[in-house]
């Protein structure tokens, strides 16, 4: 279980394929507070450590993974979003987040407000997966408010310290996103599909 408020930002140094898992290593500040089957999220992907080695540590993708998500389209040097999973009694800062990535989306405009900025994102509405106005969700790991709510886009605002530190500075009109949608929204939607 997540938070959806990042803690550092990794540098992915080394990628392994291997049959269809893909072995990724990233190098990171809390690493060394890492430990070995220790679930860590990857922009909004929950993955388990598997190595450690210095200010590296390594987890593995396997193919379920690498279909229904972005992490398969990372290269060497890419920033990723990182979080430990939450510790029970503390606080919940952002929204009950999984790591269980639903779906990708396409960033579709980037905006400069300001002193924020507005990041807009289309995705498969097909998956019957939903936004609301005000509502909660998480792009590559990072939980935001939804604004501008429509059937398969929605808008997020960004401040400028979320901008400085996670990932979301690098995105670019085209650039694929993880999206986990509000679970307490996911479970309303599977209802009201059964009963039609």
């Amino acid at each position: 279980m997540f938070t959806g408020i990042i803690e550092d930002i990794g540098l992915v140094s080394n990628l392994k394929q291997e049959f269809d898992n893909l072995h990724i290593t990233i190098k990171s500040a809390i690493t060394n507070e890492l430990k070995i089957d220790q679930s860590v999220a990857h922009n909004g992907v929950c993955l388990t450590v598997v190595n450690i080695n210095d200010d590296q540590y390594t987890v593995t993708a396997i193919k379920e993974t690498l279909d229904k998500t972005s992490i398969g389209s990372l290269k060497i040097n890419d920033e990723v979003n990182l979080e430990r999973a939450m510790k029970l009694g503390d606080r919940l800062d952002g929204h009950i987040v999984q790591g269980h990535v639903d779906q990708t989306a396409v960033c579709t405009n980037v905006e400069e407000a300001n002193g924020s900025w507005i990041f807009s994102f289309s995705y498969d509405s097909s998956l019957n997966n939903i936004t609301i106005e005000k509502g909660s969700v998480t792009v590559n790991g990072t939980s935001l408010t939804v604004v501008n709510s429509k059937k398969d886009t929605f808008s997020v605002a960004i401040i400028p310290y979320t901008y400085e530190h996670t990932n979301f500075k690098t995105f670019k009109k085209g650039t694929v996103v993880n999206l986990e949608f509000d679970v307490l929204g996911k479970y309303v939607s599977r209802l009201l599909e059964l009963r039609n």
